[in-house]
């Protein structure tokens, strides 16, 4: 499954009151894997930096001054994109800026129903947490000590190891081929039999309700669809 990281730089919170994109950052990744193909790129505004802004990403309006107009890279974007997932950390808030400026060049808008909000995701999988991406990068003992400023795709890079984690993937694998190993020792190597009574269900009522609740938002073009019962 083909999958991009993705997160965005703006000079504000909305684009409906002037705001624009300045960074994308993406980072493709396929069955979980990082493929090492990126999409980066600067843009001119057109606008002033406002010092709020620039005081999270470091960006000025005279270093943007040279950069190409969203318009210009815009379908060079979508073809990188193509029809991956997409992953992004608070995705509401960089959904609305792209979509924004797809319209403004008479794009099709991203649909939503695509979209992996990891945001979410770290809310519903740590209650009460804070879930942010330093937060979430202390939590799992992902080093994140260049982002001294928020930076698009330094910030992509980050997320793809903060899904990983989220979804299980790492450790998941290694604590299978460690129950393997152990399992494989004890028994003085061979193949390992199946179970004589499977292990009962650890997942909790709400638990399950909750993630029913997830898929149903998600729109009936999402692929998570197929799974569900």
């Amino acid at each position: 499954m083909r999958e991009i990281i993705l997160d965005t730089e703006t000079t504000g919170l909305d684009p409906n009151e002037g705001h624009r994109l300045v960074e994308i950052g993406c980072v493709e990744m396929i069955d979980r894997n990082p493929t090492g193909a990126t999409w980066h790129k600067y843009f001119n505004p057109e606008r002033d930096m406002p010092v709020e802004a620039f005081n999270v990403h470091g960006l000025s309006a005279e270093f943007l001054s040279d950069k190409p107009l969203f318009a210009e890279l815009a379908q060079e974007f979508v073809d990188f994109v193509g029809d991956a997932h997409l992953v992004i950390h608070n995705a509401g808030f960089d959904m609305r800026f792209l979509n924004a400026e797809l319209k403004r060049v008479n794009l099709a808008a991203l649909a939503m129903d695509r979209v992996v909000d990891t945001l979410a995701m770290a809310r519903r999988k740590h209650p009460g947490a804070r879930a942010s991406l330093d937060e979430l990068c202390q939590r799992y003992g992902i080093d994140n000590s260049k982002r001294v400023k928020h930076g698009a795709l330094l910030d992509a890079e980050i997320l793809a190891e903060v899904y990983i984690e989220l979804t299980g993937g790492r450790q998941t694998a290694l604590s299978l081929a460690s129950a393997s190993a152990a399992i494989v020792a004890r028994a003085g190597g061979g193949t390992v039999g199946p179970r004589p009574k499977a292990l009962p269900s650890r997942i909790r009522p709400e638990e399950l309700a909750a993630h029913e609740a997830f898929i149903a938002g998600l729109g009936e073009n999402a692929l998570w669809k197929k799974y569900a019962p």
